[in-house]
């Protein structure tokens, strides 16, 4: 049995690693300086357009009701195909962008999924209304947006990772928040455009009465998005690698060539060869594929025991990404992470776009849906009102009570205690439904809003980009985020049929189960404050490397 060896070098390496995020500042973690200023504008534009395409689509739907279908509702299987086609879209960019983003490094990927985002919003405002039937401008519709979906997804893991690889350890969780409000933003401007825009159709549309018009309105809505996209187009494309990222890929490096070494060795032995050596320097690259004269051999069986070593050697019989990930994710204590962080994410999903992809729902109980005006303008102007109202009073602050307290309360009990009353309010809302009166329907609902996202909507985000090392973290945000979006796509296509065959109220007990299932598996997940998963992954890869040099 191997003698136990003392790696000199870990220390080192964990300082490296912990340095890349620690912060000797004093001040609190939501006080941020100008390069962090800076990364939040950056990265939390995706974010921005997620949360505005995802209010847009309501009272676009709304508006193609009286430029298709002369005011009356849009077909129920086409409507749903065109709210889910941007979550379709998604959940094939987030495995796709948080798999590159491992493989091939954030820098090489950052900015094509704004590119695609860009690409698919001009595509969507082609969208030829009189050309072609009412449904066909639906479907049209519907497939860009699929594609849109696809970039909006691809924003996820990217700029998860890429914040997270920059944060200073401290404030890493109140970075991501920042980042994750920018959707409560997105929803708010939404609103506000809505209605400017509409003012500014008033006399074409309620005084000569043409309703019509309703086409531009909807064109100039979707196509502000590309205002924002369009600004910060340009940093995406040229943001730097981080210091992290680099790290992790060098030892990335040392790791493959430490186990091609050693697979290595097995093949000699395999051929009768017996071969001596030091303990191998755990983590030392260059001294470990330095060789010594009291390693070698002349045995041709023994292929390559010295010219093979270190990262040239290792690269030629390198695992795929994707299989790395697979070995790792292969034990149970990683595995019941990524399940609690897709689970969570699906159940909240459920529930949170189930209510936001049909707000109209709600609006009609507070009479804002826009069946009521004398004028089909003000029918759309009370629609606008309604959608400001109920982004305004709890969309916007949860996140802000997320960011001002993750780094105190920590993100587990942020998440548990929000799934918990999250399910309060849906509990309220279905079992009082016809029975609440406006007001206390509207505080019922902001209060859910709020709870929302001052729980499980931020930290199942946060959670990916913190708990996973760098090495898996995008492509392990990639998958929990498309979990997420799975969900989203249930509701979108699911709620209105359940909605008329078994009634709003139990549709809403249904996401009051998904709420309390969360809470539940929030119990799989470990608080990450202040934890550093690279600092974790290198622990766990040192002990397995002893176990194996003792066992030899």
């Amino acid at each position: 049995m191997a003698s136990h060896y003392t790696d000199p070098n870990e220390a080192t390496r964990k300082a490296k690693l912990e340095e890349v995020e620690q912060d000797d500042s004093h001040r609190p973690p939501f006080i941020l300086s100008y390069p962090e200023v800076k990364l939040l504008g950056i990265a939390g534009v995706g974010f921005f357009l997620d949360a505005y395409d995802l209010f847009v689509i309501n009272p676009v739907a709304t508006m193609l009701q009286y430029r298709l279908y002369g005011g009356h509702s849009l077909p129920s299987n086409l409507e749903g195909f065109m709210k889910a086609g941007a979550n379709i879209g998604s959940v094939i960019g987030q495995f796709t962008f948080g798999y590159l983003a491992d493989a091939l490094g954030r820098k090489a990927v950052y900015g094509k999924e704004l590119m695609l985002i860009i690409l698919a919003t001009i595509l969507c405002l082609t969208t030829p209304t009189g050309s072609i039937s009412p449904n066909g401008c639906l479907i049209y519709l519907g497939m860009f947006r699929i594609l849109l979906g696809v970039g909006v997804g691809g924003d996820y893991p990217m700029s998860a990772s890429v914040t997270s690889d920059r944060a200073n350890l401290r404030k890493r969780g109140t970075m991501l928040a920042y980042i994750f409000s920018n959707q409560g933003w997105g929803s708010f401007m939404g609103s506000i455009v809505f209605i400017i825009v509409l003012e500014c159709y008033r006399h074409v549309m309620d005084t000569k009465g043409e309703v019509s018009k309703v086409d531009g309105v909807w064109r100039i809505v979707v196509g502000v998005s590309l205002i924002p996209a369009f600004g910060t187009l340009y940093q995406r494309l040229h943001l730097p690698e981080s210091t992290r990222f680099q790290e992790s890929q060098r030892l990335a490096e040392r790791d493959d060539a430490y186990y091609f070494d050693e697979e290595k060795k097995q093949k000699a032995e395999e051929a009768g060869v017996t071969v001596h050596e030091k303990p191998v320097p755990l983590g030392n690259t260059r001294s470990h594929s330095s060789g010594s004269s009291e390693n070698a051999t002349n045995d041709p069986t023994v292929v390559g025991a010295e010219e093979g070593r270190g990262v040239k050697g290792a690269a030629a019989v390198k695992k795929t990404q994707f299989m790395e990930f697979i070995h790792y994710f292969s034990e149970w204590r990683h595995l019941k992470i990524l399940l609690g962080t897709c689970i969570c994410w699906f159940l909240l999903d459920i529930a949170f776009y189930g209510i936001n992809l049909n707000q109209n729902v709600v609006l009609q109980q507070i009479g804002f849906d826009g069946k009521t005006g004398t004028t089909d303008w003000e029918k759309l102007h009370r629609l606008a009102v309604g959608n400001l109202i109920i982004t305004a009073l709890g969309f916007v602050p949860g996140y802000y009570a997320t960011v001002l307290t993750i780094e105190y309360l920590g993100r587990w009990k942020i998440q548990f205690f929000g799934f918990l009353m999250e399910a309060l309010f849906l509990g309220i809302m279905a079992g009082r439904f016809y029975e609440l009166s406006k007001p206390a329907f509207i505080v019922n609902f902001a209060l859910l809003q709020f709870f929302f996202n001052f729980g499980a909507n931020s930290t199942t985000y946060i959670y990916p980009a913190e708990v996973f090392p760098t090495r898996f973290k995008a492509f392990a945000h990639g998958m929990s985020a498309a979990c997420g979006k799975a969900g989203a796509i249930i509701s979108a296509l699911a709620f209105n049929s359940l909605s008329k065959s078994i009634g709003t109220p139990a549709v809403l007990w249904i996401f009051f189960g998904c709420c309390i299932a969360g809470a539940v598996f929030t119990c799989l997940l470990p608080e990450v404050k202040m934890r550093d998963p690279d600092v974790v992954y290198e622990e766990e890869e040192r002990e397995k490397r002893k176990l194996k040099q003792q066992s030899a």
